[in-house]
């Protein structure tokens, strides 16, 4: 089920994370505050258009065309609660620690280093970015229409550039903790690792459960909107200069926006 151009556009995204764990190696130990705020703000604008343009509005149409009419919102606002709910439970369940100016370690009481937990915190965000990329191509490829190559693409390579940015803010701090450059830049690529796993995994499980795909779409949406307003957006607003992070966010919630409705 899975062809070269599904593997293709699975992979864009972890691409994405591994050349922008990279810069471990060319730029300074620590990124300016001022430039993750930016940075933040536009991952979680990419995210949000995401969320509503590639999976949203496709999960409602799917419903309107097998005839929900009216009632099209249902299976989108159930997979999108879902969603929220289900990693909400896994923030919980799983000790991790976020990038921040005064971030304490969250989950159950665990002997786990600090580098650890920051590679569980950004696992948690891949996750559904990972989801969201194996649902829409699955949707692709079980035909009918509701999404196109170019769509499916489309929420990749917007994936892909906003987790260029994030692999810069994962492996540098990493660095900063007392990591190597070579480990920081290892780990930052292994945390994005998550994502074509999460895809491969979801497409595997929509060729079975063909009939509840607009809920996957919007499980996908719920679970990045759960991480955007749970983690990113809170991390963008610490000290002063949360306005850059809004900037950001625009900027990346119309580039986002854009490209799905341009390649859609």
């Amino acid at each position: 089920m899975i062809n070269s151009n599904t593997f293709i556009g699975i992979m864009i995204p972890f691409i994405g994370t591994t050349l922008g764990s990279a810069m471990v190696f060319f730029m300074k130990d620590k990124i300016n505050t001022l430039i993750q705020k930016i940075l933040l703000g536009f991952a979680s604008g990419v995210m949000m258009a995401a969320s509503v343009w590639s999976l949203l509005v496709p999960a409602m149409n799917m419903s309107e065309e097998a005839g929900l009419g009216k009632l099209s919102f249902l299976p989108a606002a159930i997979g999108f609660m879902i969603g929220i709910l289900g990693l909400l439970c896994i923030d919980h369940m799983t000790p991790h620690l976020h990038i921040g100016i005064n971030s304490k370690p969250e989950g159950p009481k665990t002997s786990l280093q600090r580098t650890t937990m920051m590679i569980l915190a950004v696992a948690i965000h891949n996750l559904p970015e990972g989801m969201a990329v194996g649902v829409v191509f699955a949707g692709m490829l079980m035909g009918g229409g509701s999404i196109s190559l170019s769509a499916a693409f489309a929420l990749s390579i917007g994936i892909a550039i906003q987790n260029f940015p994030e692999g810069a803010i994962i492996s540098m701090p990493l660095r900063a903790e007392g990591s190597s450059k070579r480990k920081a830049f290892y780990y930052g690529t292994l945390s994005g690792l998550v994502e074509p796993i999460g895809a491969i995994l979801t497409i595997l499980l929509a060729n079975i459960m063909i009939p509840i795909l607009p809920y996957l779409l919007s499980f996908a949406a719920g679970a990045m909107v759960y991480v955007i307003v749970e983690e990113i957006i809170p991390e963008a607003s610490e000290g002063e200069h949360s306005n850059l992070a809004t900037i950001g966010f625009a900027i990346g919630f119309v580039i986002m926006m854009a490209m799905d409705v341009a390649l859609g």
